[in-house]
């Protein structure tokens, strides 16, 4: 008796050759007479996605991928690497940082990791609460969580505040360096330079923001789908994009409807706006934008790690040779940094494109041709 055939796992079914097959068709169909296609993706996990599937290497020719600014631990600027050290070598203070964070090069080359090697009290951490841990079994320190990352994770680094206060805990600080992916967009959108004709937009922070924030795109006449992280997702976005530009009818798509509500989390914005305000932040090869960063609201100034230790964000030059910062605009493709592979690897990272899995020099490393 033959067996029967086992339905496809949902990850699967977004997977099947046939349905991508059927998709590059799609694809290749809406192309047909159109000018090429240059869009960018802007969230390090379909950074990763894009090269460890293969399917850069099956798209259309007419299609340029652009990888932007969408990996938290890239688009930290060298002036919050070199505030980091500063707050790394005072008396009585216990960093609380994410683990991809403790290899990034600041000035000189070193990093958090070289000053833990050097006595530094750091500490990784998978949760902000497991910075208020933290700050519960050292009453006689200050903890100071590193608050760096998007949209999708600063509702919880926000929740973690609320908590501080509920538990009243004095000793522990937050540095929020959180940046906002619209206005990033809409910089780079406005860059003649960049000719973006598409975005690829994030799923995960889409599911904290929804359709709304993105509005910006389509009436200046460029398309945004957000996608999941499957080739066919993936597949699915470019479609939508094509189709856009050939119909001569921009929008911001939701093609990620099984995790994405339009309207997004309202409960985590709300815990946004609680703690958080926007304010101007630094960006990784695109210097200061205006309101894309997160700043404790002055209700909550009592824990804001930078005032309390005076951490200006000084003028700090990129490490020599790294062009992280025109990778992370599309400028150039990771091989066209003279450090890519040569100086520059993940074993020994010069510039934190290369530190980060999210990061597009790692992903060109690990999965092209060199």
């Amino acid at each position: 008796m033959s067996r029967s055939k086992q339905p496809m796992s949902l990850t699967t079914a977004f997977q099947d050759p046939d349905l991508c097959a059927a998709l590059l068709a799609r694809l290749t169909r809406a192309l047909d007479g159109q000018k090429p296609l240059r869009f960018m993706e802007v969230c390090g996990t379909h950074t990763t996605a894009i090269f460890q599937s293969g399917l850069k290497s099956l798209l259309p020719d007419s299609i340029t991928h652009l990888s932007g600014p969408g990996c938290p631990v890239c688009v930290t600027h060298d002036a919050e690497i070199a505030a980091f050290l500063r707050l790394a070598e005072k008396d009585g203070v216990v960093i609380a940082t994410f683990g991809d964070m403790l290899r990034v090069p600041g000035p000189g080359g070193k990093s958090l990791k070289h000053a833990r090697a050097q006595g530094a009290r750091i500490e990784i951490v998978y949760s902000p609460l497991d910075a208020l841990t933290l700050a519960a079994k050292h009453p006689g320190d200050t903890v100071v969580f590193l608050g760096v990352g998007f949209e999708t994770t600063a509702p919880a680094v926000a929740a973690t505040v609320l908590a501080a206060r509920r538990e009243k805990r004095k000793n522990f600080r937050l540095f929020s360096l959180h940046k906002r992916v619209p206005p990033a967009l809409r910089a780079l959108m406005d860059d003649p330079d960049m000719q973006i004709g598409a975005f690829l937009l994030p799923g995960h922070v889409s599911t904290i923001l929804g359709l709304e924030p993105y509005a910006f795109l389509a009436e200046a006449g460029v398309p945004g789908v957000v996608g999941g992280f499957e080739p066919a997702d993936i597949l699915l976005a470019l479609c939508l994009m094509a189709e856009c530009l050939r119909d001569k009818s921009p929008a911001v798509i939701n093609a990620y409807p099984r995790a994405v509500n339009d309207t997004g989390n309202p409960r985590a914005r709300a815990l946004l706006d609680e703690v958080f305000t926007p304010t101007d932040a630094l960006w990784r090869g695109m210097g200061t934008i205006a309101r894309s960063g997160l700043a404790l609201r002055e209700q909550y100034a009592d824990m804001d790690a930078a005032a309390a230790y005076d951490l200006r964000l000084e003028e700090t030059p990129p490490p020599p040779g790294c062009r992280c910062g025109d990778v992370l605009k599309g400028r150039v493709a990771p091989p066209d940094c003279p450090l890519f592979g040569k100086a520059c690897t993940p074993a020994a990272p010069t510039g934190p494109c290369m530190v980060s899995t999210e990061g597009s020099c790692a992903a060109y490393y690990n999965y092209s041709e060199r």
